[in-house]
């Protein structure tokens, strides 16, 4: 594998660089590989947490091949730059060596529920503006899904750690095991003092499949597993329903667990899934098997009933599946975990913010929900999407809600 440097050497800081048009947050590439090269290496890690302040986390989960790196002008015709690699590299440094600057408070408190990647992102952008920031959070740690829904071997913990640090070091207050909706009201923040609300709580209640066999005791949802998986005993052949990251981070991390053989069951074709290339990849190489053109129809005691689904093209090139009920199969499984996505959990209805048929926070495209001074990003809104979407939209909320609270704080 070639250096940083060399990476950065290959760059051809392109003036009109499309790396960088196609980066969700914008990422000044040309300009932070120019002064990594020119050693000014805590220049570009602050350029790079200005203008995404998870850039070390995002450098790792991004789906690079759809962004920077599927973008670069090089991979035309040959190798493109593996940016993410310098921004990795880049923004580690920086968070480990991280100078808290002196920063004048305003006196104006704020209320950030869920410690996400949009609650992190919000929070540090207030910080740095010198709002009381409080972030409250469900879970006893920062992170959100970052800790609780990506594996340890896929995001390093201690890079969560140090969010946490900088969030404090700023002047934060952190309230842990603390839900919206359920031990706070949104109402009862204003009478507090807060001037104004960011709910980004995440969707982390699994939807399920609705098949018979759906509540035995070897079947599992995959958000639960990735919170805890010491906690789960799963047997020798295990079944993961899916075919996003989720699921893929559910058959790796199972694997890792000891568990001798993991298949991925997808009613679709390869082309066809969600999760991210590069990230199927490692789950084949590190065994994972993949039957595709399945559909689960039961979960039996000791594995999963499928039924064949063909792929038919129409003339107009338009794809479409059907399942083939003469043509079923059962894959052998000791345990079964479900990853089909997730939603909202019922306590975000309690909130009193209006919801989508989905159930997710309505918002206008600044982030404003229908009750003045509450604002939303995230999963929460947008349903489960990536983390570099997430900070995106988070970036566009902070305008309205900071224009907002200068007019009404």
């Amino acid at each position: 594998m070639p250096s940083i440097k060399h990476e950065a050497l290959r760059c051809l800081k392109c003036k009109n660089a499309q790396c960088a048009a196609h980066c969700p947050v914008s990422t000044p590439i040309p300009q932070v590989t120019e002064l990594f090269l020119n050693g000014e290496i805590k220049q570009a890690g602050e350029m790079l947490f200005l203008n995404n302040p998870l850039s070390a986390v995002t450098s790792i989960i991004c789906p690079h091949e759809r962004n920077c790196n599927g973008h670069c002008v090089l991979g035309i015709k040959g190798t493109p730059i593996e940016f993410f690699r310098i921004e990795e590299y880049i923004s580690r440094f920086y968070l480990e060596t991280m100078e808290i600057p002196h920063i004048e408070k305003n006196g104006i408190k704020v209320a950030v529920a869920g410690a996400g990647p949009a609650g992190i992102t919000m929070s540090i952008l207030l910080l740095l503006r010198g709002y009381d920031v409080t972030l409250f959070e469900a879970q006893d740690n920062v992170g959100g899904v970052l800790r609780y829904g990506i594996p340890p071997f896929r995001l390093p913990r201690d890079l969560l750690d140090m969010y946490k640090g900088i969030l404090l070091r700023l002047g934060g207050h952190f309230r842990p095991n603390t839900r919206l909706g359920s031990n706070i009201m949104i109402d009862d923040l204003f009478p507090d003092g807060y001037k104004a609300v960011f709910v980004s709580t995440g969707t982390g209640r699994p939807n399920k499949l609705g098949l018979l066999g759906e509540t035995l005791g070897h079947v599992h949802f995959a958000v639960d597993y990735l919170k805890t998986p010491e906690a789960f005993a799963l047997g020798h052949k295990v079944a993961v329903i899916g075919a996003g990251n989720v699921a893929i981070d559910a058959a790796r991390t199972a694997i890792r667990r000891g568990h001798s053989h993991v298949t991925i069951l997808h009613f679709m074709g390869e082309e066809d899934m969600t999760a991210n290339r590069d990230e199927v990849e490692m789950a084949e190489i590190d065994g994972v098997e993949f039957v595709h053109y399945a559909q689960a129809v039961r979960i039996l005691e000791d594995g999963v009933r499928c039924v064949r689904v063909n792929r038919i093209v129409d003339e107009e090139g338009k794809v479409s599946f059907e399942e083939d009920y003469s043509d079923t199969f059962v894959v052998p499984a000791d345990s079964v975990i479900i990853a089909i996505g997730q939603g909202p959990g019922a306590d975000i209805r309690s909130s009193g913010v209006k919801l989508t048929g989905r159930g997710l926070f309505e918002v206008n495209e600044w982030g404003e929900t229908d009750t003045p001074g509450v604002f939303a990003a995230g999963d929460i809104v947008s349903g489960p999407k990536t983390v570099v979407d997430a900070v995106a939209f988070t970036k566009k909320v902070f305008t309205k809600m900071e224009e907002y609270l200068q007019n009404n704080a």
